[in-house]
């Protein structure tokens, strides 16, 4: 009996806030202008992906592995941009900065786990050029179309698992002290940092999220553009390194704009001890400009997608010719 008073009396110890205050920038009378910047990216972001996603869809050449792959990743554009840019318009832009406890663990699940998607995803992408370059002849056996959607089916499934994990560590905090987020979101570090009961699993879920989802899939891709770079060596022509390199172009921008902003955050952070307003415009640049970007690098780098636009363009400047009788 008196374990079981011990265990609720532990239970009706923890202190969660009705709602979260977001601080966002603070003491800058001109930080409307950057929000209504972040507005147009999110105006082009959602006009451009949701091109590339109904190309893939209704083109039927563009039915193949790499392009579920780009289905994938302006899937997860879209999510994480929306899981992001209306609510710091709600709530910066309108004067709306509380939030409220359930939708601050929502918020953070969701920007995590699209973005998480964006970083697998741009590893699988690597491995899909990794095979294609390195293994010409069984690139059709390895990589196929169901194989990808089980892959993405799989990543989903564990990047769900993980980032549920994460936020449901937060629920064990009492927030005893400030419910102020030195973010413009409910980012998970400058949440479970406002606890003050121990946060010890909490670091270790934020070390666990910085390994699994930035560091790892950017050692895995350039492992595999090692072996590329390999493989191209053994090509005896410079035109067939170019034409097989010319394959990676796209790939190789999409992981430079995902990566080098978080990149460079970080070591800024890190190297500098970034002011909280530099902090929350370099992680909401890096957060908001790859998703923009990428549905443009892709149209303007691909030559299936090229293709398609410009068969588009020459049927309606055909004009059509009526016969009288």
């Amino acid at each position: 009996m008196s374990s079981l008073n011990a265990s609720f009396s532990r239970n009706i110890s923890f202190v969660r806030p009705e709602y979260f205050f977001i601080i966002g920038f603070s003491g800058e009378p001109y930080s409307n202008y950057y929000y209504i910047f972040l507005f147009f990216t999110y105006f082009l972001t959602m006009i451009g992906n949701s091109i590339v996603l109904l190309i893939i869809a209704f083109e039927r050449s563009l039915h193949s592995p790499k392009y579920i792959g780009v289905f994938n990743l302006a899937l997860a554009d879209i999510g994480e941009t929306n899981a992001l840019i209306p609510n710091m318009m709600k709530t910066f832009l309108f004067d709306s900065q509380y939030i409220s406890y359930n939708a601050c663990l929502a918020n953070m699940f969701f920007v995590f786990l699209f973005s998480s998607m964006q970083s697998f995803t741009l590893v699988v992408l690597a491995y899909d050029r990794f095979i294609a370059i390195c293994l010409p002849l069984r690139y059709h056996t390895i990589v196929n179309n169901t194989s990808m959607v089980l892959v993405f089916s799989a990543i989903w499934a564990f990047n769900t698992t993980i980032v549920a994990l994460m936020v449901s560590f937060i629920t064990r905090l009492s927030f005893c002290e400030s419910n102020r987020i030195q973010s413009y979101f409910c980012d998970h570090g400058p949440v479970y940092r406002l606890a003050c009961n121990d946060i010890s699993i909490n670091k270790i879920m934020a070390f666990l999220i910085t390994s699994l989802y930035l560091i790892a899939p950017l050692l895995l891709i350039m492992l595999s553009y090692m072996g590329i770079l390999l493989a191209l060596i053994r090509i005896t022509t410079w035109e067939g390194r170019l034409k097989a390199l010319k394959t990676c172009v796209s790939h190789l921008l999409l992981v430079g704009t995902f990566f080098l902003p978080l990149f460079c955050t970080y070591l800024l952070q890190l190297l500098l001890s970034l002011t909280p307003n530099a902090r929350v415009i370099s992680t909401s640049l890096a957060y908001a400009i790859p998703p923009t970007l990428n549905p443009i690098i892709y149209v303007l780098n691909t030559a299936e997608i090229k293709d398609i636009f410009r068969k588009v363009l020459k049927n309606r400047s055909v004009p059509t010719v009526s016969i009288s009788k």
